[in-house]
C-alpha cells in the first residue's frame, strides 16, 4: 500500500534503529534476493539500518536534514541490503527551485558489501553519499532531480559567477557542488543501472578504486557526468553522460565552463573508459593532473585508457588531457573547438580515432615524446598544432623541475581530408611526421574507429569483459552542436516543450519552439503588439514584438499536446494531455546614465578611500554613456577609453514597479555598493570574486544609484531588479 509521510521539522538528532533479523547470505552478491523475502518495514526519519531491510513501498515527502553530517537514511555493517524497490524519497516539492534542496538522503559509513537497490530519490544535496565502504554496491536507483544551482550567465553574455573549479578537494572541498552520488574513500564494488539526470553533478569519486560503474545514464546535469578525484583503477563502460553543460548560448558564447561528461583530476590514474557515450558536454573528456604535480613536476593522472567512447560536440575540448601520459584510442571526437587540448601531455597515444568538424584537431602545448597515429580528420580547420611558449613563470614548479620544451612527437599513417591547414609548428623540435595522406575532400564512406583500428580494436575490446563493445543508445547524442541549450537551471533535455529566443535582441524576439514532436497554440499573450503566428508545429520560429512600453515586461504562453513529456523538473504528463509553456521578459530598468572614471595611485583605491573615489565623478569623468542594461563583463575592457585595471563607474536610474514582491540583485567582481532613494541596500565594497548580492525592494517609484570598481583582472557588474525574493546564489566559487 501506497504511504506518503510529510516531514518539515528538522530531524531528530537520536533516531530509532531498525533491526530486522536476517538469513545467513552464501555471497554477498546474492543479498538482493534475500532481501526481497523479508517483511517490509516503514520508513522513518533518521533511521539506522545494520542488517538487511526493505523499506515499505510508498513516497515520502521529507526535508533533508540541514547538516551534512546528518542523514534520512544511515547504514553502516558488512554484508547488508536495502531494498528501497518502490519508494520515492522527496526532499522538495517537485516544481520547486532545485537550489532549496538540502541534505543527504542516505548515507553509508563505512562497511563491507552494502548493496543499495532501486528507489527513487529526488529534492537532496546528496542522494547517496557513501564513505569508507569495501565492496558497495548500488544498483537500479534513480536519484534524478536533485540540487543544482541557479545559472547567471545569458542568452547574450555568460557570467563568470558559473564558472566551475574541481581543482581541490584535499578538504572536501567537492561536498559544496552536491551529487546524486558521492562515493569518498570507496574501495571496490559497482554502481550499475542507475539513473541521474536534470542534477548538477551524477556520481563523484574521490579516494575511490577498483570500482566498475556500468550502464547508467548521467546526462543532462549541469556540472558533471562523473567526476574523480585521486580516483585509480576504476572501470567506467556503457554509460550515457551526454549534455552535461553549462556556459553555452549557440553563436553566442561556447565556454562550458568547466562541466564535462567525465572529470578525471589529481593523480587518477590506470582507469579504463570504455563505450561511452558523452557528447555535449563542456567537455567530452577532462583530465588534470593536480596541484602535486602543477608543485613538483612529479606524477599525473597516468596510464588511463580512452578507448571507444563519443566525446563529441563539446563547446571547449572533445578531449582534454594534460601534464600525463594516456592512451586515447578509437573514439569519436567530433564538432567540438578542440577535438584534443593535450597541453604539457608526454608519452601519450592518440590512434585510431575519428575527428571530424573541429577547430583544431590536435593542438599540444609543451608536449614530449606523444604518438598521434593512424587517425582520420575531417574538415578540421587546424588539424596538427606544436608550440611551446617563449618562457614560463619563474614561480612555477612544474616548469622548475621538468625540462618543459616541445620534442620529440610522432604523427604518422593519419588521414587529413578537406582542412583548411594541416600544421602548424612553432618553437618544437625533433619531431617526426611520416606516411601521412592529405586529401581534398572527405571519403564518402564514414569513418569508423572500428575500420581505423582493425584487429588491434578486437584485441582491446577483449581485453573489456562482460560488456557488449558497443556504444549504448544515445538519441540525442549525434545532434549538431547548436542541439545544446542551456537555461538558467541547466541543459534542455527535449523530453518537454520549451520556448528559447535565438538571440539577445529586444525590440523584435524570435522564439524557437523546442521539445518533442506535437503541435502547439497560442493561449495568452501580455505586453506584445505583435506575433508571427498563433499556432504550429514543434520547431517553429515565432517572431515577437513587445507593445510600445512594454519592451522590458512581456509575456507569452503556448499550449502544447503530442508526446509524453517530461518536465525538467521531473513532472510527468501522458500523450495527448495539455502542457502548458511559454516565455516572458521582466526588465524593469531600460535606462541608466553612467559615468566611468579611472585613477593610477593605489593611495586612492575605493576600498582604501572611498572618499576620494566619490570625488572623481564630480570632475574626473572619462566617459559617459547611457545604456539599456546595467550589464559589463570583460578582461580586456570593450569600451574604448577604459583601462584594464583601476577603474570604476557610477550609474544611476529610476524605476516605477508595479504591485508584487521584487529584488534588487547584483553580479560583481571587485567591490559594489547600491542606494536605492538615498539608503544603501547592498554594501560588498571590499574587493572580492564574482559574487550574487540581493536587497529587497518595493513597489512604487525609485531612484537609483550604483558605484562600482575593479583593481585589476576580470571586471563584472550587473544590476537589475527581478520579481520575487528569492535568494538563488548561484554556483560555489572560487569561480
Amino acid at each position: 500500500m501506497s504511504s506518503r509521510l510529510w516531514i518539515t521539522a528538522p530531524m531528530p538528532t537520536t533516531a530509532p534503529w531498525v533491526r530486522l533479523a536476517a538469513t545467513a547470505l552464501c555471497t554477498w552478491m546474492a543479498a538482493p534476493i534475500q532481501a526481497e523475502a523479508q517483511a517490509a518495514v516503514p520508513f522513518t526519519p533518521g533511521m539506522k539500518v545494520t542488517e538487511s531491510v526493505r523499506i515499505a513501498p510508498g513516497t515520502y515527502d521529507v526535508v533533508g536534514p540541514e547538516s551534512l553530517d546528518e542523514a534520512l537514511i544511515v547504514v553502516s555493517g558488512d554484508d547488508i541490503t536495502l531494498d528501497l524497490s518502490g519508494v520515492h524519497l522527496r526532499g522538495i516539492p517537485i516544481e520547486s527551485d532545485p537550489d532549496l534542496a538540502t541534505g543527504v538522503a542516505l548515507r553509508v559509513d563505512g562497511g563491507s558489501r552494502v548493496t543499495i537497490r532501486g528507489g527513487s530519490i529526488r529534492g537532496y544535496r546528496f542522494g547517496i553519499l557513501a564513505r569508507g565502504s569495501r565492496g558497495l554496491r548500488i544498483i537500479d536507483s534513480d536519484l534524478s532531480y536533485n540540487w543544482k544551482p541557479r545559472l547567471f550567465s545569458q542568452v547574450g553574455q555568460e557570467s563568470l559567477v558559473d564558472w566551475l573549479s574541481y581543482h581541490d578537494n584535499e578538504q572536501r572541498e567537492w561536498m559544496r557542488f552536491g551529487a546524486a552520488i558521492y562515493l569518498e574513500d570507496v574501495t571496490g564494488g559497482e554502481v550499475r543501472g542507475t539513473r541521474a539526470v536534470q542534477g548538477m553533478n551524477g556520481l563523484l569519486m574521490t579516494g575511490t578504486d577498483s570500482v566498475r560503474v556500468q550502464d547508467n545514464d548521467f546526462s543532462y546535469n549541469s556540472g558533471l557526468g562523473i567526476g574523480m578525484y585521486r580516483s585509480s583503477w576504476n572501470v567506467i563502460v556503457t554509460n550515457l553522460l551526454d549534455y552535461n553543460i553549462r556556459g553555452y548560448s549557440e553563436g553566442i558564447y561556447q565556454r562550458g565552463q568547466d562541466s564535462a561528461g567525465l572529470l578525471m583530476y589529481a593523480q587518477s590514474s590506470h582507469n579504463t573508459v570504455a563505450y561511452n557515450s558523452a557528447t555535449h558536454s563542456g567537455d567530452g573528456f577532462f583530465l588534470w593532473a593536480g596541484r602535486h604535480t602543477m608543485d613538483t613536476g612529479e606524477g599525473g593522472s597516468n596510464d588511463n585508457l580512452l578507448f571507444y567512447n563519443d566525446f563529441s560536440y563539446a563547446p571547449a575540448n572533445a578531449v582534454e588531457v594534460t601534464f600525463s601520459r594516456n592512451r586515447v584510442i578509437g573514439n569519436y571526437l567530433r564538432g567540438s573547438r578542440y577535438g584534443i587540448w593535450g597541453g604539457y601531455s608526454w608519452e601519450t597515444l592518440i590512434q585510431g580515432n575519428c575527428f571530424g568538424g573541429n577547430q583544431y584537431g590536435v593542438a599540444i602545448e609543451h608536449g614530449q615524446d606523444n604518438v598521434i597515429e593512424g587517425n582520420r580528420f575531417d574538415g578540421d580547420s587546424l588539424v596538427v598544432s606544436f608550440w611551446s611558449r617563449e618562457s614560463e613563470p619563474a614561480d612555477w614548479g612544474y616548469s622548475r623541475y621538468r625540462d618543459t620544451y616541445s620534442r620529440n612527437q610522432r604523427v604518422a599513417g593519419n588521414i587529413f581530408a578537406a582542412s583548411s591547414e594541416v600544421w602548424r609548428l612553432e618553437r618544437t623540435r625533433g619531431n617526426e611526421i611520416v606516411s601521412n595522406l592529405v586529401m581534398d575532400s572527405i571519403p564518402a564512406e564514414a569513418c569508423d574507429p572500428r575500420a581505423l583500428l582493425g584487429n588491434a580494436f578486437d584485441d582491446f575490446a577483449s581485453s573489456l569483459p562482460n560488456v557488449e563493445p558497443e556504444l549504448p543508445y544515445s538519441p540525442r547524442s549525434g545532434l549538431p552542436r547548436s542541439a545544446m541549450v542551456v537555461d538558467a537551471w541547466g541543459p534542455h533535455d527535449g523530453m518537454s516543450p520549451k520556448l528559447w529566443p535565438l538571440d539577445a535582441e529586444q525590440a523584435v524576439v524570435r522564439l524557437r519552439v523546442l521539445g518533442p514532436a506535437g503541435s502547439w497554440r497560442l493561449i495568452e499573450r501580455r505586453g506584445v503588439a505583435q506575433i508571427s503566428v498563433l499556432s504550429g508545429r514543434t520547431g517553429d520560429t515565432l517572431v515577437v514584438e513587445p507593445s510600445p512600453g512594454a519592451l522590458g515586461d512581456w509575456a507569452v504562453e503556448l499550449e502544447y499536446v503530442g508526446e509524453r513529456t517530461i518536465s525538467a523538473r521531473g513532472t510527468e504528463s501522458v500523450a495527448g494531455s495539455s502542457v502548458p509553456f511559454g516565455f516572458e521578459r521582466f526588465e524593469a530598468i531600460d535606462d541608466w546614465d553612467i559615468s566611468f572614471v579611472a585613477w593610477d595611485d593605489p593611495a586612492r583605491d575605493p576600498d582604501r578611500d572611498p572618499r576620494a573615489f566619490a570625488q572623481l565623478f564630480e570632475s574626473e569623468a572619462i566617459m559617459t554613456r547611457r545604456e539599456t542594461r546595467l550589464d559589463y563583463q570583460w578582461f580586456t575592457p570593450r569600451l574604448e577609453g577604459i583601462p584594464g585595471e583601476r577603474w570604476g563607474l557610477e550609474a544611476t536610474s529610476n524605476v516605477t514597479l508595479e504591485p508584487g514582491e521584487y529584488s534588487l540583485r547584483t553580479i560583481s567582481d571587485g567591490g559594489v555598493r547600491v542606494w536605492v532613494d538615498g539608503a544603501l541596500v547592498v554594501d560588498n565594497w571590499e574587493p572580492h570574486g564574482t559574487v550574487v548580492d540581493y536587497a529587497p525592494i518595493s513597489a512604487g517609484q525609485h531612484e537609483l544609484r550604483v558605484r562600482y570598481y575593479q583593481l585589476e583582472g576580470w571586471s563584472e557588474i550587473r544590476t537589475e531588479v527581478v520579481r520575487g525574493s528569492g535568494r538563488s546564489p548561484g554556483s560555489a566559487g572560487p569561480h
